[in-house]
């Protein structure tokens, strides 16, 4: 289920802000100051800004009105630095190749179409490019990671990293030629 805009206070709070390591996020997602990165689930720019921060560019993706109106707010400060789009991530269309790095932050297990998502993802990420994975604990388990793991590796990723905290499950994957996989 999708938070809704109107409880989007407990996403950005002084409690997640001060025990969520937003800049450890960055680092392990191999977000750079000249990175391109795809924000998949932006929600009300409880990451947004720390990208925007950290990175030459972020195109956030979210789907609702009520935290799209949260986030431009949030972000306004960065300017042309953050583009947001509105939309599901797996209904729009993205450039090809556009970004260095993809975030999703406790929002892939919300996707009604996890296929297509990935799809969508997967032809936006450059080549040598990461995703970055990070879902709740208490709501993933670890075969639905498993399963979101094998929807990239199908599609040209293979797996960089993996780990697991009291709270988050985390996986990252990198963007490689075919060709590459076979050997």
């Amino acid at each position: 289920m999708v938070c809704p805009s109107w409880l989007s206070f407990i996403l950005y709070n002084p409690f997640r802000k001060a025990f969520t390591r937003r800049e450890a996020i960055l680092n392990e997602s191999g977000v750079t100051g000249n990175s391109v990165v795809l924000e998949v689930g932006a929600g009300n720019g409880f990451l947004t800004e720390a990208l925007a921060e950290g990175s030459g560019k972020v195109y956030a993706v979210e789907l609702q009105d009520g935290m799209i109106r949260k986030l431009r707010k949030r972000v306004a400060r960065f300017g042309d630095r953050v583009s947001i789009i509105k939309g599901d991530i797996s209904l729009i269309s993205l450039d090809e190749e556009l970004a260095d790095v993809c975030i999703l932050y406790y929002s892939f297990h919300e996707f009604g179409d996890k296929e297509k998502a990935a799809d969508t993802i997967s032809r936006a990420i450059k080549y040598g490019g990461l995703i970055s994975i990070y879902e709740p604990t208490f709501e993933v388990g670890k075969q639905s990671m498993q399963r979101t793991a094998m929807l990239f590796e199908q599609r040209g990723f293979v797996q960089a990293q993996e780990k697991e905290g009291l709270f988050t499950r985390f996986m990252s994957f990198k963007k490689i030629p075919i060709t590459d996989i076979a050997q």
